[in-house]
């Protein structure tokens, strides 16, 4: 398998915090790889570094071989990279699929072609029956999939998940899970960052465990 993100010493301070320490790692293309540590750790922040929120203060991030290091999240997106966020944040006045649409816009002009995009990836997470309704009446489960559906529409390559059940119920964290296994199936490579270790031990191939940065 070919590698597909390489962070080489990356570094990340907030004044005298040190949230990200000298982090080395690789992951190969069609993984699924699970991120784990105590609060604090630095997942996130790492996230937001490999997907150009953040800029490291040391060290060097490669996509597919492309060094992208403080490239802004849009070029990652064009590039292939898709993310979704631990606290989800829809844009709540506009509908469900108008959400959708919006990523699948990054990708092409053809306002038909996004509509039909949209509305097929609403179908794959189970939202199409809600496509209509504003983004704000959704319940957290439904905003989890409303998060993946808008990651999705890009095509990544690479997809980034932070904590993509957390404040699930078990059988709506069973529903993500077979989700995830089929969307990695089709040949996405998955890291996740997630608390819930029933969930990571379920579907990660391998594990990094990031502690104290």
């Amino acid at each position: 398998m070919d590698e597909i993100l390489k962070c080489d010493g990356v570094t990340k301070r907030f004044g005298g915090l040190v949230a990200v320490d000298n982090v080395s790692i690789s992951v190969k293309k069609g993984e699924f790889v699970g991120l784990i540590g105590p609060n604090g750790a630095g997942k996130t922040t790492l996230f937001n570094c490999i997907s150009g929120y953040y800029k490291p203060d040391k060290g060097r991030i490669y996509f597919k071989g492309i060094d992208v290091t403080g490239k802004p999240p849009y070029v990652l997106a064009k590039l292939g990279m898709g993310r979704t966020f631990q606290i989800v944040k829809p844009l709540p006045r506009l509908t469900v699929l108008e959400n959708v649409i919006i990523s699948v816009l990054l990708k092409t002009e053809d306002i038909e072609d996004a509509y039909k995009k949209a509305v097929d990836m609403l179908d794959y997470v189970g939202l199409r029956d809600k496509m209509l309704l504003p983004a704000r009446s959704l319940n957290v489960a439904e905003k989890k999939r409303l998060e993946l559906a808008r990651a999705l529409a890009l095509d990544p390559e690479l997809l980034l998940l932070d904590e993509v059940v957390a404040g699930l119920n078990p059988t709506e964290t069973d529903n993500m899970l077979n989700l995830l296994r089929d969307i990695h199936k089709k040949g996405h490579t998955i890291i996740m960052v997630e608390h819930v270790m029933r969930a990571v031990m379920n579907v990660s191939e391998r594990i990094i465990v990031l502690h104290h940065g």
